[in-house]
């Protein structure tokens, strides 16, 4: 019985992981208001579900995605590829 348990638990854990991993972010966005409403802390499961902003999800707040300052070349004589958007 205990074995069932365990294995359930196990499954359990990572069906959550793979949920907090490869589903896109507007799920995990509805994953996180659903389980809010039903009482549970949304920041402990904002983290959990990865959604709280960041600089790679393209949420502006670094200034980093439409800065279009000149980049400067590294002092170890390297050189610099520049990309430009289309």
């Amino acid at each position: 019985m205990w074995q069932e348990i365990l294995v359930g638990v196990i499954v359990a854990l990572a069906a959550l992981h793979a949920c907090t991993k490869y589903l896109p972010a507007a799920w995990r966005q509805r994953i996180v208001f659903f389980l809010t409403q039903r009482g549970l802390n949304q920041d402990r499961l904002a983290k959990i579900f990865k959604t709280q902003s960041s600089c790679g999800d393209g949420c502006g707040s670094c200034g980093s995605c439409e800065s279009d300052a000149p980049v400067q070349p590294p002092e170890d004589g390297r050189k610099v590829i520049k990309i430009h958007k289309k």
